[in-house]
C-alpha cells in the first residue's frame, strides 16, 4: 500500500517509488538514527525494511516485511543492532520480487571482511551480468539485482575495497545510489548520470547519507551537499572524508519524477524545494490549459501542491472536494471489482456539499493505467459535479522506467495506447490536459528541454533512455527468435 496515493493499490495504477536508503557512520546510536531516517523515507517503499549495523567487530542485521514502525519501533529491536555505523533500506520490489531474501541491505562475508549494501535504483544489465557470474560458479542467495554488485566486488582482483567497488561499478549499467558498509567505514555513491538521488549531512561528529533531505531534517542532521553524480564518498572511523570521481564527468540526468511525485514535498531536490516545484507545475498547467470552472480540487495527497499553484494562477478557488481517510488499514486483496471499488470509497469520499452542481478541475500528479482516474471522475459525477475537467501535473507517461521505478509494462500504460482525446473518453472527463515537457522543465527551474542533451532523465515521458538497456534488448532479441505462438 502507498500511503501517499492509496487510490491505486488494487490494480497497480501507480508509479511506485523506487526505494529509500539511509546510512550513519560515527554515530553514538547509529541504528536508532537510521530507523528514524527510514521513517522519513517510508513513502519511498512500504513493502519491507531492513537495517544492518557494525560495532567495530561484528555486523548485525534485522529485516522484516512491512513498514519501518512494524520492525524498528521498539527499544528491543534497536538493541539488536549495536554499533556506531548502520545502513538501512525501505523497498518496493522493482527487481527480483518480494520475499525475505530480497530485503536490503544485503550482506556477505567477503575475503576482506563483511560487506553490506543498500541500493536505490535498478541495474539494467543485471540479468546479463548474473548469467556470466553463474557460469563462472557464483551462487546467488537472492533474486535482487543488488546482489550482482556483491559478486562483482567479491570477484574483483583489485587489492583495496574501494578499488574493488569501483571495478564492479564500471561493469554496471543503469541507476544506483548506494550506501556500502565495510570493516573500514562507509562508502556512498551515485551512478555517473545521477539518476537516483543521494545527499550527505552532518549530525555532530557523525556523517549521514539519505535519499532525501527530509530524512536529514528528521534526525537533526545538517544538510552538507548532494553526493555528486559518479562520486564515491568514503568515510572512515576517524571521521576522514575522501571524495573520488573515478568515472569522469558526464552531463547529469537526475530523475525528473522526483519533482513530480517521488520526493516528499518538504525535501529539496536538485537544489529546489519540491513543494515550490510542484506549485510551479500547477501554475504552468493553468497557463497552458485553462478552463472555465468553479473549483480546483486536488486528488489527495500528491495533487495538493500542484492544485494550489493552479488555483493561484487561474483565480479559481482551491477546495478539498475529495476527503481522504487517514485511518484505513493496509489494503488486502479483494474478491471482486465491486469490493475493490468499495475499498476506494473507504479511503476517499467526495465532498458532496461542496462539489454538487459545480464545474470541477481535478489535479493529479500522473495517469498510469487510467483506471484510478476513471474512478475519481465517476466519484465526482456521482456527487453531482456539473463538469469534471482533469489536469495532470506531468506529461503523458507513455514509456516504462528501467531505473528503479515500478511501472507497468508499456502495453498497459494508457498514454502508450491512446492519444489525449481517447484518454479523455476513457476516463470520462469533460476535458483532459497534461503539462507540456517544456513547461515541466521550466516549472522545476530549468530552461526548456534540450533535446540534444536533456537536463533530466525523462524517459517515462519521452522514451529517451540515457543508458543502454542490455537486459531489455537481450529479452526482445530472444523473443524475436521464438515462433510467434511461443511469445508471451
Amino acid at each position: 500500500m502507498n500511503l501517499t496515493h492509496p487510490f491505486r493499490d488494487e490494480d497497480g495504477d501507480k508509479l511506485r517509488e523506487e526505494c529509500g536508503v539511509f546510512g550513519a557512520v560515527n554515530a553514538a546510536d547509529a541504528a536508532a538514527a537510521t530507523a528514524l531516517g527510514l521513517h522519513a523515507l517510508q513513502h519511498r517503499g512500504q513493502e519491507a525494511a531492513g537495517i544492518i549495523s557494525f560495532d567495530g567487530g561484528e555486523f548485525y542485521q534485522r529485516r522484516g516485511l512491512g513498514h519501518v514502525a512494524e520492525n524498528f519501533s521498539s527499544s528491543e529491536a534497536i538493541a539488536e543492532l549495536p554499533g556506531f555505523m548502520a545502513a538501512g533500506h525501505v523497498r518496493y520490489s522493482t527487481t527480483g520480487g518480494s520475499g525475505m531474501r530480497n530485503i536490503q541491505p544485503l550482506y556477505a562475508d567477503l575475503a576482506s571482511g563483511g560487506f553490506a549494501v543498500a541500493h536505490n535504483g535498478n541495474i539494467s544489465n543485471a540479468g546479463t551480468l548474473r548469467q556470466e557470474l553463474v557460469s563462472k560458479g557464483a551462487i546467488f542467495q537472492s533474486t535482487s539485482d543488488t546482489e550482482v554488485i556483491i559478486h562483482l566486488v567479491a570477484t574483483s582482483r583489485y587489492p583495496t575495497m574501494i578499488d574493488r567497488l569501483i571495478d564492479a561499478l564500471r561493469l554496471i549499467e543503469g541507476a544506483y545510489a548506494l550506501v556500502v558498509m565495510t570493516p573500514e567505514g562507509m562508502i556512498a555513491c551515485r551512478d555517473p548520470l545521477g539518476i537516483r538521488p543521494l545527499v550527505m549531512g552532518k549530525m555532530g561528529d557523525a556523517t549521514v547519507f539519505a535519499s532525501e533531505t527530509v530524512a536529514l531534517d528528521v534526525v537533526g542532521a545538517e544538510f552538507v551537499r548532494q553526493v555528486e553524480p559518479g562520486e564515491l564518498v568514503k568515510v572512515d572511523f576517524d571521521g576522514n572524508i575522501d571524495s573520488l570521481h573515478p568515472f569522469g564527468t558526464r552531463q547529469q540526468r537526475p530523475c525528473i519524477f522526483e519533482h513530480v511525485y517521488f520526493s516528499r514535498p518538504d525535501s529539496i531536490f536538485d537544489g529546489r524545494s519540491v513543494y515550490a516545484a510542484r506549485k510551479a507545475i500547477g501554475e504552468q498547467l493553468a497557463i497552458e490549459s485553462p478552463v472555465e470552472a468553479d473549483l480546483v480540487v486536488p486528488v489527495p495527497d500528491s495533487g495538493v501542491p500542484a492544485a494550489i499553484g493552479y488555483a493561484q494562477q487561474s483565480g479559481v478557488p482551491f477546495e478539498l472536494g475529495i476527503i481522504r481517510s487517514h485511518y484505513v488499514g493496509r489494503t488486502f486483496i479483494q474478491p471482486s471489482d465491486g469490493a475493490r471499488h468499495s475499498s476506494v470509497k473507504r479511503k476517499h469520499n467526495a465532498n458532496r456539499a461542496l462539489v454538487e452542481g459545480k464545474r470541477i478541475v481535478l489535479i493529479d500528479d500522473s495517469i498510469v493505467r487510467g483506471t484510478t482516474s476513471l474512478k475519481i471522475v465517476e466519484m465526482m459525477r456521482e456527487a453531482g459535479a456539473a463538469e469534471v475537467h482533469f489536469r495532470v501535473a506531468s506529461p503523458p507517461t507513455a514509456h516504462s522506467c528501467f531505473y528503479g521505478v515500478d511501472t507497468p509494462e508499456r502495453s498497459k500504460l494508457l498514454a502508450a495506447r491512446m492519444d489525449v482525446e481517447p484518454m479523455r473518453e476513457f476516463i470520462k472527463a469533460d476535458s483532459l490536459a497534461f503539462v507540456s515537457i517544456d513547461g515541466l522543465y521550466r516549472a522545476v527551474g530549468h530552461q526548456p528541454r534540450n533535446a540534444a542533451c536533456p537536463q533530466f532523465c525523462d524517459a517515462c515521458f519521452t522514451g529517451d533512455y540515457p543508458t543502454p538497456l542490455t537486459d531489455l534488448a537481450t529479452r526482445e532479441h530472444r523473443e524475436a527468435q521464438l515462433p510467434f505462438d511461443k511469445v508471451a
